[in-house]
């Protein structure tokens, strides 16, 4: 008789109640490019019982640091704003036309509801669209970025006006985090808030362990990403680190008429992802595969060609040039307001930078040659 096999048990969830309640009022929190201190505040507050110092520079990107004093520096990097809109012209009746703040989708706002912030407070509002009655199928529109708009329940320009909103007020959508089947996270402004509480999780797990890192461990989370990965740019000037290792999300292939030719073939679920391109330095990269395969953390891989388009670019372009490689999560539906990932993901990326990190050394030369 054939043995039978033991299964492999799941490693232990590394989320507590306390970090998943973070997780959700960190989602659930809006925080729009240019507009960021909210979600910011929120994420400092976390954050700064693992680490020894913060600092927070003039547009708002927040940096927990683990060793102040180290000569070596390590960053650790996610971006912290949300894709929205902005207040862009209100008519005469009180409709409200909008412009993007970031890479905002037309195609899915008819029918959404949404915060409008001003300086009063909320104002509620929907995005308007003609009854599927009154449409003809032979000549209907599809929305665009001119006929989509906004009603906040007024009657007049004046109205609006009076409620506190004006051209330039920005407009997130309302929708609020939610677990689907028990192991995949849902919402709006996973890209890339989950990379936040990923680079906080990892920062809580040292100092629990209480490790004792050999440089300075710098965790970033960058303002405005969403518009040119214009934080990261200016915090690397800053921080000047010697290593970063970024973590953003990245294009699930599996669902339908997503393209794998055009996508790559990853998949929710089966761990993260390692990108290869230019911007991605060989050798932090090399560390990293070989720390996940020694730990047995499952791994996809990713052809990203020229850019990543995350901030790796910008820090591995910054300064004199910062050895930089990235870290992705998974995800499904980007820029819409049921961006999923697996929570298997999300804790194998924190597994997997924590133990990145803890196989660095000071003063380590990622130089190719000398």
């Amino acid at each position: 008789m054939a043995k039978k096999q033991k299964k492999s048990k799941a490693p232990k969830s590394i989320l507590t109640k306390d970090s998943l309640a973070f997780l959700e009022r960190y989602l659930n929190n809006p925080s729009p490019t240019g507009f960021e201190s909210a979600g910011q505040k929120l994420w400092l507050e976390y954050i700064r019982p693992h680490v020894d110092a913060h600092m927070v520079d003039p547009y708002g990107t927040v940096v927990g640091i683990i060793n102040p004093d180290a000569k070596f520096k390590v960053v650790i990097e996610a971006h912290a704003d949300e894709i929205s809109w902005f207040v862009h012209y209100i008519t005469k009746e009180g409709f409200i036309y909008v412009k993007r703040n970031g890479g905002s989708d037309h195609m899915i706002a008819p029918s959404k509801r949404v915060n409008i912030h001003t300086e009063k407070g909320v104002v509620k509002a929907v995005f308007g669209w003609p009854a599927i009655h009154v449409r003809n199928a032979k000549t209907e529109l599809v929305p665009t970025t001119e006929n989509i708009f906004l009603d906040c329940g007024c009657d007049s320009k004046d109205e609006v006006e009076k409620l506190g909103v004006h051209v330039g007020c920005v407009v997130t959508f309302e929708d609020e985090f939610m677990v689907l089947n028990g192991r995949h996270f849902t919402g709006r402004a996973l890209d890339n808030r989950m990379g936040g509480f990923m680079i906080a999780e990892v920062a809580r797990l040292l100092k629990e362990e209480r490790a004792k890192l050999p440089f300075g461990l710098y965790i970033t989370n960058s303002v405005q990403e969403e518009v040119g990965l214009r934080g990261a740019e200016m915090i690397v000037e800053r921080i000047r680190p010697d290593l970063a290792i970024v973590t953003d999300v990245t294009h699930d292939t599996q669902t339908p008429m997503m393209s794998k030719v055009q996508n790559g073939d990853i998949a929710c679920g089966k761990g993260p992802v390692l990108s290869y391109a230019p911007t991605v330095h060989n050798n932090v990269l090399r560390h990293i595969v070989r720390t996940a395969e020694a730990a047995k953390i499952p791994f996809q891989r990713l052809a990203a060609s020229r850019a990543t388009g995350t901030d790796t670019d910008a820090f591995a372009y910054g300064g004199a040039g910062v050895p930089s490689a990235l870290i992705s999560l998974p995800l499904r539906y980007m820029h819409t307001t049921v961006e999923t990932v697996s929570r298997n993901d999300v804790e194998n990326v924190i597994r997997l930078i924590q133990a990145s990190v803890k196989g660095l050394k000071a003063g380590q030369d990622m130089r190719y040659f000398k």
